[in-house]
């Protein structure tokens, strides 16, 4: 939008995942709303629910004024709903992105103040029903749109060319499981043939850097990665979850993964992304429970050696891959807007 001559004000969680998620968009401007997460219907905690959540509407209703916005997009978690009910008591447009196979709550609460609802994957269409809602695919960080080059990228780990590059991507919360299977098979795996780039998160960091400790194979540690585009140009595998924005950028560099749902995702939408790619030969799945005992390790020396298969896979993530997701928002803003 701001590329269109837009300008854009970005609400923001006060949650310590956006903070670092802000970190290189100096030219952006940020307000940071207080985390709201709606309680069970039936709880003690309603009343100060709907206190908050009434605080937050009356203060987005000021900054949409103040702002003179022409329109609202809200891209998920309760964050946008006050937003998106403000948006409606000013007359503004409202617009609510998800892009999970299965939509949270939340988007299904927000989508009741949206215009139009956009969809990243087809299978969530079925939970809006009435609702003008457009499969547009998952936007993707501007910064990983011209990738990266491969050698450059391997320096940047301090890795270097002649191994099959492991990525290993936790995501934003319940990365545990993934990485102490991913620092076993690390203890399994040839270091003549292999290495890793392991981002870890920042709350088991110091776990994951000392199960690497001594050995042997050629590895690079990260609480976070903002170099994201190195990270994707350097490997020939991904160890991930399977968030939507995970599953988009996989897609998008036809990056071939194994994907572990996390178990206790709400309504267990992960595993329902995770089939949208396997279902499409896109990816292999792998349940947490089922990663021990050498499991994981196996499974990425059956895949890295079977080029075939890879390409096979790599064919199947470009018919995935939704790569002007932003631009159909952007239409869609600015025709309705």
């Amino acid at each position: 939008m701001r590329r269109r001559g837009a300008e854009v004000l970005v609400l923001i969680s006060q949650k310590q995942i956006d903070a670092l998620a802000t970190e290189g968009y100096a030219d952006l401007r940020f307000e940071r709303m207080p985390a709201i997460a709606m309680p069970p219907l039936v709880s003690l905690r309603t009343p100060g629910f709907l206190v908050r959540l009434a605080l937050s509407i009356w203060r987005c209703w000021r900054l949409i004024g103040r702002f003179k916005a022409d329109a609202v997009l809200g891209m998920g978690g309760f964050t946008s709903l006050p937003p998106l009910v403000a948006a409606r008591l000013r007359g503004r447009p409202g617009f609510i992105h998800d892009s999970n196979a299965i939509p949270g709550k939340a988007n299904r609460l927000s989508a009741r103040f949206a215009k139009v609802v956009l969809l990243g994957l087809e299978p969530a269409k079925k939970f809006f029903p009435g609702k003008d809602a457009r499969v547009v695919g998952t936007p993707i960080r501007t910064a990983l749109e011209n990738g990266a080059d491969r050698a450059e990228a391997l320096a940047f780990f301090g890795l270097a060319e002649g191994r099959k590059t492991i990525i290993v991507m936790g995501g934003s919360q319940g990365a545990q499981g993934v990485n102490r299977a991913a620092a076993d098979a690390a203890k399994i795996l040839d270091p003549e043939r292999f290495q890793i780039v392991h981002i870890a998160g920042p709350a088991d960091y110091d776990e994951v850097k000392a199960a690497y400790e001594g050995l042997a194979i050629p590895h690079h540690i990260a609480p976070f990665c903002h170099r994201m585009e190195f990270a994707y140009a350097a490997a020939d595998l991904a160890i991930s979850r399977a968030g939507a924005s995970s599953l988009t950028e996989l897609a998008y560099f036809a990056l071939p993964s194994i994907l572990v749902p996390y178990p206790h995702a709400a309504d267990d939408h992960q595993t329902a992304n995770a089939k949208v790619f396997t279902d499409a030969g896109a990816a292999v799945m792998m349940r947490q429970d089922d990663l021990g005992e050498g499991a994981l390790a196996a499974e990425i020396k059956a895949l890295l050696e079977d080029e075939s298969r890879l390409d096979a896979i790599r064919e199947a993530l470009g018919k995935l891959a939704a790569k002007d997701a932003s631009a159909q928002i952007c239409d869609l803003i600015e025709g309705i807007g």
